[in-house]
């Protein structure tokens, strides 16, 4: 196979030259005219001095300038660093920092940063303005795309291609290192297991900087179908977009989902285009997902799980389990094994436990990350005989389905009883009113840990939380229950990937406690 990271836009071209490959506002590019501008941005960027192996970053909201430059860094032979949009500014310095990176690409929404890079990023010796025309000091992107075309240079199969930073919700961000190899591996995976093909018209709503949108950057474009951009999602222009571009296929996060279905005009919004709803990056709360049932009956959801590290799907339902009248519970889980992966559920000792029983899912196969950039330590403990130790607890059923119940290190441990938070959070989800919920374990000196639940309500709504204990004693477990409740009336802060950052729920509860978690 070739693996190489500019092989789908070569496709695309091959089988679809005169078809749309970009739809930006009132921009609309084919094929043909993307790998021009790829090849010749290129050139750009070695004529600024970009060598094989050099890392550029990019910085920018959703557009069709951010796909080409995706593409076009790894055609120059360089490493792209895809920048999250909601990190701070010191994160981002951090990170710039920390790869190396020798030209940042940015677009308006964040020329306000470029005198911190200045003065904390000595690496970066090149702005490039993602945009017609350049602010002082920068090189306009339609710049480059003016030069002459460079053939492709990138590398291939086990090269390094990108270097994509975790969102550093348990302490500094790691570089996730994904080859060449990895990223396409996962492509192939996604356009099989997904259905792309060149009728699809995909709707960048998500980050394009996360890996859970950007798989289907390569893999739309290995489909030789048609994206869309809208830079950065709002609810109202999500359907709007929808509405007006006929999209076939899309990928939110569940607060994003659930941010749709407030749109007052929900039920009269035209979505008749849409092949598939995919969702995944956090679990799914039961109430959402009723909710979205109850607009959208027809419509087959597709619900996966994977990780950066493991560039980034493991698992995915398979298509006959996305009707939700056929896939019944089956709907809640994250589906099968991807089909060039091996997945088990093991114990604390590695060895695989039997069916139906919680334990830490592990992967192996071609998609597995290289490693953690600079750091090997976390690289080993990681990847262990090839086998990534992703940190998820879950169980299989019979037949190979995977139910995602917790992250290990979100499980609560209160009096001896394992909790698992996502169990909680699915139970006080259900409760008319709530809005948002997080649940986490806080310092208890009688049971060690005890269940604590934060609950943002709805608009105009009053709470209290003996009411929410209540609620929840119906379906739970009295060891389950939580033994207290803040009431919140500010959404709950969330990383840029769309997870609610319970280390930063947790940290004013174990900043004076002997131990931390």
């Amino acid at each position: 196979m070739n693996e190489r990271v500019t092989q789908p836009l070569k496709r695309a071209v091959q089988v679809n030259a005169d078809g749309v490959a970009t739809i930006d506002g009132e921009g609309i590019r084919t094929w043909s005219e993307v790998s021009d501008r790829v090849a010749r941005a290129a050139a750009g960027l070695r004529g600024l001095g970009v060598t094989d192996g050099e890392r550029v970053a990019l910085l920018s909201l959703n557009s069709a300038r951010y796909l080409e430059a995706y593409f076009a860094v790894p055609w120059c032979g360089a490493v792209m660093v895809p920048l999250n949009t909601r990190l701070s500014p010191q994160d981002l310095t951090y990170m710039l920092a920390d790869a190396e990176v020798s030209v940042l690409c940015v677009d308006d929404a964040f020329l306000h940063l470029l005198p911190l890079v200045r003065e904390h990023c000595p690496t970066v010796t090149h702005l490039v303005h993602l945009n017609e025309r350049a602010a002082d000091g920068l090189v306009a992107w339609d710049h480059l795309c003016a030069s002459e075309v460079l053939p492709d240079l990138s590398a291939d199969g086990d090269a390094l291609a990108g270097i994509f930073y975790t969102g550093g919700s348990t302490g500094r961000s790691k570089g996730v290192m994904l080859s060449h190899g990895n990223l396409v591996s996962n492509a192939v995976n996604a356009v099989h297991m997904i259905g792309y093909d060149t009728d699809s018209v995909y709707l960048h709503a998500a980050p394009m900087c996360h890996l859970t949108d950007g798989m289907s950057t390569l893999a739309l474009t290995m489909a030789a179908g048609a994206h869309v951009f809208v830079p950065k999602f709002e609810a109202k222009r999500v359907l709007d977009e929808v509405e007006r571009r006929r999209v076939t296929h899309i990928t939110l996060v569940p607060t994003m989902i659930a941010m749709l279905l407030d749109v007052p005009d929900i039920r009269q919004r035209d979505l008749s285009s849409l092949r598939q709803f995919m969702f995944g990056s956090a679990p799914m709360p039961d109430a959402t997902l009723r909710r979205v049932v109850d607009i959208w009956p027809d419509m087959r959801f597709l619900h996966g799980w994977g990780m950066t590290e493991l560039s980034p799907i493991g698992t995915m339902l398979p298509w006959a389990m996305r009707h939700p009248a056929v896939a019944g519970e089956r709907l809640r889980s994250c589906g099968q094994v991807m089909p060039n992966l091996e997945l088990r559920i093991v114990d604390a000792r590695g060895n695989e436990v039997p069916r139906g029983i919680t334990g830490e899912i592990v992967v192996r196969g071609p998609t597995v990350m290289q490693g953690y950039w600079r750091r090997p330590r976390e690289t080993s403990d990681a990847v262990r005989d090839g086998w990534m130790h992703t940190g998820d607890a879950a169980v299989m059923d019979e037949a190979g389905y995977v139910y995602i119940v917790d992250r290990l290190k979100d499980m609560i441990i209160s009096g001896g009883e394992n909790v698992y938070s996502t169990e909680v959070e699915n139970a006080i989800s259900t409760m008319p009113g709530v809005a948002e919920v997080a649940v986490i374990g806080v310092p208890d000196e009688t049971w060690g840990e005890r269940v604590h639940a934060i609950v943002v309500p709805q608009a105009e709504c009053d709470m209290n939380p003996e009411d929410i204990q209540q609620w929840a004693r119906q379906t739970l477990a009295g060891y389950k229950v939580p033994r207290s409740v803040a009431i919140r009336h500010e959404s709950l802060p969330i990383s840029g990937a769309g997870k609610v950052l319970k280390s930063e729920l947790r940290a004013p509860y174990w900043q004076k406690a002997e131990r931390s978690i």
